[in-house]
């Protein structure tokens, strides 16, 4: 008689993680953070209907990373659960943080009944009446659930954004400059690439960003959407075409002129 295979509860929740960790990794990145007008969600996202931001209520909103189906999945289910709370209670009754808490409970079942965790990261956000009283909760995929007071990095690059992010966000910034310094932190892990005096050296790096879902960063790409405290009721609103572009910041020209004298010469 053939004994089945033993495997300690510590060797299967690593192996959960690993799992998850990776799929998470492959993600293309996002960005949430607070303005001075609200909450701001950058997403790398080449595709123009599979939405990584969505709004979830009045003024809550969404955005994950990982296996879109499975964030799907837990999108649709916010949703009901914040209309059901909304219609048997009252619409000021649903917070992110009831929201949050529902995922966190989600996830920490499915990791450890499941045989396959979600490949997901999430952020719940919701934006208040007062700057003071916007919230963001990051999730992981083992049902962790994080407060965060200033900024949500998530993604495979989401140390090196981090890192960025921490330099260069400030306080009360207006949307615009919130933007310019989301869309420079997604740009963070291909820099290295841009400034390497080997064609065959960036053609590497370039190509690794793209494994790990962060090329770079321009209007096509990016998916980008806020949550508005001044708007009456649903506050959430995406940011397309003309008004974007207005946004984002301009490239500089003068930071490809050092790259290019070192060919001339």
């Amino acid at each position: 008689m053939t004994m089945p295979l033993y495997a300690s509860p510590e060797q299967l929740m690593r192996e959960r993680s690993e799992l998850a960790r990776k799929g998470i990794a492959r993600g293309r990145s996002v960005v949430v953070l607070k303005y001075a007008g609200g909450v701001l969600f950058v997403a790398e996202n080449p595709s123009a209907t599979l939405h990584k931001v969505s709004e979830i209520y009045d003024r809550i909103g969404f955005a994950a990373v990982g296996r879109y189906s499975e964030f799907e999945n837990l999108r649709v289910a916010g949703i009901r659960h914040a209309d059901l709370k909304g219609y048997q209670y009252d619409r000021r009754d649903v917070s992110a943080r009831a929201l949050a808490n529902a995922y966190a409970a989600t996830l920490g079942s499915i990791f450890t009944e499941q045989l396959k965790p979600f490949e997901v990261e999430v952020c719940v956000a919701e934006v208040g009446a007062s700057a003071a009283e916007d919230q963001l909760y990051r999730l992981t995929y083992d049902g962790s659930i994080f407060d965060e007071p200033q900024y949500v990095v998530m993604g495979g690059q989401n140390e090196k954004i981090a890192a960025k992010l921490k330099e260069t966000f400030e306080d009360g910034l207006d949307l615009q400059a919130a933007l310019g310094v989301a869309v420079a932190a997604l740009r963070t892990p291909i820099q290295p690439s841009t400034s390497s005096t080997s064609s065959a050296g960036s053609s590497s790096a370039s190509s690794s960003a793209s494994a790990n879902g962060n090329g770079e960063a321009d209007p096509i790409k990016l998916e980008v959407a806020v949550l508005d405290r001044d708007r009456p009721r649903r506050s959430f609103r995406r940011l397309t075409g003309t008004v974007l572009d207005s946004l984002l910041p301009v490239p500089d020209p003068q930071r490809e002129e050092p790259e290019a004298k070192p060919d001339s010469e």
